[in-house]
């Protein structure tokens, strides 16, 4: 087996190789909060590239909760034309395309000036950056059962739209994964306590979505194989959560980790053990594997085809790259064709690790928008030009979603 054999899903549909470009936050919504033409041509960078799996960066299920001011939001069919065509683009190559559906919780920046929702009044953590977050509103059991309906019409929308599945976003501490967190969840009720009751709306949200999508749609989810926060989720909770799954119609579950307060996926895992490959969260689908009924995607620094090739060998279904193919877009087509590229981001060793979590990301961020503009990517940018470059262009963002707010009735 290797990474350009096919995947076979439970659905009976199939993936052309078992690379994963892995959902990377653009933040490249139009003025209507829709995909704009810059997203549409970063995702036909990739589809061009030949990953058989394109994983969009998050796709809000409601307006007023959002991972970023330009984030793309679709909970209902007035921008469907929009969606259709960034369908058609990353469809083009022969890939399937999911939407990866979020909902923040309380990982919402305050100056978006919208309500903060949770399972629980915690609010981050994260030293001087803590200010920019304010501390979230309980969720009640109404709050609690339109979030699950609206993860269902995303996904409705997103299949009348021409894409070929959705990624449920249970990690990286956004709201499921808030509820899956022990930390975060303290909850005394039904979605409280036991794991079982902590992952509670997971499962509810699973079963909407797969209730109101055809039976070729596939239906994945994203969960944190730990969250490296003492006390917080586990790998065994998660080996659980993915035995509470297997019977829902799940047609993969991607692995990954961290969250705001502890960023494993910028390798500052609070685990040292995760750092030993490049492949950080490999080390967990072994026991994920054992008792999974669907196939097992690992996202997580990987950059090199050797290490590609260990991933699957090992017994993983598919490999998901971020970073790697915002730098080259094009890097399944070249390890295909014999060549060994290997891009790599140079590491940012800035004391304040929040600071430094932020730096990488704009970095990241930076060379999605130069693929946007069909130019050349610069791994090399210097990371505090990129941050001022990102909080520059957050403000502006962030202006124009709190306009269209103003002429929305949400």
């Amino acid at each position: 087996m290797n990474v350009f054999d096919n995947v076979l899903l439970p659905n009976g549909s199939s993936i052309k190789n078992r690379i994963a470009k892995a959902a990377m936050e653009e933040n490249m919504a139009d003025a209507d909060q829709a995909p704009s033409a810059e997203l549409l041509r970063l995702y036909q960078a990739w589809a061009d590239g030949g990953a058989g799996l394109l994983i969009t960066g998050n796709v809000m299920v409601d307006g007023r909760a959002m991972t970023g001011p330009g984030g793309v939001v679709l909970q209902d069919d007035r921008q469907l034309a929009k969606f259709k065509r960034w369908a058609q683009v990353g469809r083009s190559g022969g890939a399937q395309f999911w939407l990866q559906i979020n909902h923040p919780g309380r990982q919402m920046q305050a100056n978006l000036g919208q309500k903060t929702w949770a399972p629980s009044a915690v609010p981050l953590n994260l030293g001087s950056l803590s200010k920019h977050f304010t501390t979230p509103h309980v969720m009640s059991a109404e709050v609690i059962a339109d979030v699950v309906q609206r993860f269902a019409r995303t996904a409705k929308l997103g299949e009348q739209a021409g894409f070929t599945g959705v990624e449920i976003h249970a990690a990286h501490g956004y709201l499921l994964s808030q509820f899956l967190s022990p930390l975060t969840n303290q909850r005394t009720d039904e979605w409280g306590g036991s794991l079982a009751n902590r992952a509670r709306l997971l499962l509810d949200i699973v079963k909407a979505v797969r209730a109101v999508v055809s039976a070729q749609f596939a239906v994945a989810v994203k969960l944190n194989s730990a969250d490296f926060q003492r006390g917080g989720f586990s790998a065994e909770d998660a080996r659980q959560v993915v035995e509470l799954l297997n019977d829902l119609g799940v047609d993969l579950v991607e692995l990954s980790g961290g969250s705001y307060e502890a960023p494993a996926m910028q390798g500052e895992a609070r685990d040292g053990r995760t750092l030993a490959r490049e492949a950080y969260f490999v080390e967990f689908a072994g026991d994920i594997q054992k008792v999974a009924k669907m196939p097992v995607m690992v996202t997580g620094g990987v950059r090199r085809r050797p290490i590609a090739e260990m991933v699957v060998q090992s017994g993983v279904d598919m490999v998901g790259i971020g970073t790697a193919l915002a730098i080259e877009p094009n890097l399944p087509r070249d390890w295909l064709q014999g060549r060994d590229s290997a891009p790599e981001l140079p590491l940012i060793t800035w004391k304040n690790k929040a600071m430094a979590s932020l730096a990488n990301m704009a970095v990241v961020k930076f060379q999605l928008r130069k693929l946007s503009q069909a130019r050349q990517t610069d791994p090399n940018v210097s990371p505090l030009r990129a941050l001022i470059m990102q909080q520059i262009g957050t403000a502006l963002r962030t202006r124009q979603y709190r306009k269209w707010v103003a002429a929305q009735s949400l």
